[in-house]
This record gives structure tokens, sequence and C-alpha cells, in this order.
């Protein structure tokens, strides 16, 4: 057992933080911001050239990161990632499962989803998810101790239509994350996630139409818009050790539009 130090116990400097799809979207905040608090930042992103460029924007701004493109749906690219960390800072000490596919998903009616599709959203948002965790608990047992953050989706509160496989997988990250938490809290291996709320990034502007965007905040008690910089705090504090003793839990972000 531990003391709190308000001075220390929110820092996540010179933490080793794996941030999967940390190139792009909202992951790419993520890496930004945790960057620009002290972390040493691995950016595993599947678009390797968007990855390899914000990394070496970050390190040009005088902050650690690393870029190791990786497919999360690919179990050896996952764990020769987890090996390249582990060869290049000697330690993991949080996990942000972020990568997942949505952007590219056609909004359509649930029975004009080819069973194909769905397979593929399941492989990378939900086994994704299981195999990233897989690659990293030996050297998070063997430190005596780490943090994983699983990014689910405000959806698993509203029941959104039109993308089922996107909500299917994402309401199963918050079971994997409620029982993983069982199993790893003898290893002192926190897991949380949080369901954020509809989020202005790159990626959703990129494939959204204006018609779709437009109002999409009136329902919320903050009626803004969301933006990844919104999610940032929660995923930090949940990385950090004024978390230490929270596990298992679903943090839902996204200006109030959903209570639970």
């Amino acid at each position: 057992m531990t003391g709190f130090d308000p001075n220390t116990s929110f820092s996540l400097k010179d933490k080793v933080i794996i941030v999967t799809g940390g190139g792009t979207g909202i992951g790419k905040v993520y890496s930004q911001r945790m960057a620009e608090g002290g972390a040493k930042v691995v950016l595993a992103d599947i678009a390797a050239e968007a990855s390899d460029k914000h990394a070496a924007d970050i390190r040009a701004a005088g902050h650690q990161a690393i870029s190791i493109p990786t497919d999360i749906s690919d179990e050896k690219a996952v764990q020769e990632m987890a090996d390249k960390v582990i060869a290049e800072w000697r330690r993991i000490d949080g996990l942000v499962n972020n990568a997942s596919m949505m952007s590219v998903l056609e909004r359509r009616d649930w029975w004009k989803i080819d069973v194909a599709e769905w397979d593929r959203v399941m492989e990378v948002n939900l086994r994704g998810i299981f195999v990233c965790c897989r690659a990293v608990y030996p050297h998070m047992k063997a430190q005596g101790g780490g943090r994983i953050v699983n990014i689910s989706s405000g959806r698993f509160w509203t029941g959104s239509p039109n993308r089922l496989h996107y909500s299917t997988s994402k309401a199963g990250v918050l079971g994997l994350t409620r029982s993983l938490a069982s199993e790893l809290g003898d290893d002192n291996i926190g897991v949380n996630s949080i369901t954020p709320g509809f989020t202005l990034s790159e990626t959703q502007l990129a494939t959204s139409s204006s018609n779709y965007v437009t109002g999409r905040d009136q329902g919320r008690c903050f009626k803004r818009p969301q933006t990844p910089d919104d999610l940032v705090g929660a995923v930090m504090f949940l990385l950090s050790d004024a978390s230490s003793f929270i596990t298992g839990q679903a943090l839902n972000v996204d200006g109030g539009q959903a209570f639970h």
C-alpha cells in the first residue's frame, strides 16, 4: 500500500504507454498529450506513414515517442510490437486499446451487414484488444503492475442504430474489461474502459456528412461538440497512479448524454 502524493500521482512522466491507433484520429491526440505530459509513448498504428510522421513530430517538439506500425488483428505483429517496446524502453506501464474499425463502416440497417464484414469488425475491435492485452501481460506482471484502458463507445448506453457490428463489438469490450480486471487484480494490473460520445475527430469529420454531425450535441448537458481533447483527461487519469484502486470500471465521457 502506498500513500497518495498530489504532486506525482496524476503524472505520467517517464511511464511507457502504448497507444494502438496512436497515429491517427483520436489516438493521435492521446499520443500527443501523453507525450507532452512526460510519457514515453508508443504509436502502434496500422497506418504506418501517418504514425511515423506523428511520432517524428512529437520528438521534434522535444518529447519521447516511437512508431511501430502494427495491425492489431495480427497476433504475430502485436507480439513483435511488444518485444520492440521492451527492447527500446525495458518496460510497459500502460496500454490504451484505442484502435478499431469504425469510420470505414457504412451506416446501414443491421440485416444488410455482410457476415464477412461482421467477422472482420469483431476480429479488430474485440479480438485485437485480447491479443494486445496478452502481449503486454507478462511484462506488466514481471515489473509488478500496469494499467490497461480499453476504448469502448457510448453506443453501449444509447443503443444507437445503423452500425450493429460496431456497437456489438464495443459492448464486448466492456465484458472483456470486467472479466480481465478480475483475473489481473492479483498481478496489480488495473483494467478499465471509457465510453466516448460522438467525437469530432479527424476521421469522424472526414467520413460523416454535415447533416449527420449537425445537432449531435443537443441531447447533452453540455451543449457543444465533443472533441478528442475531452477524452484525454479520463484516459490519462486511468493510466496514472491516481487511479490505482480503480479497476473493472466503465467511465462515460459524453458531456452528459447518457447516465449510468
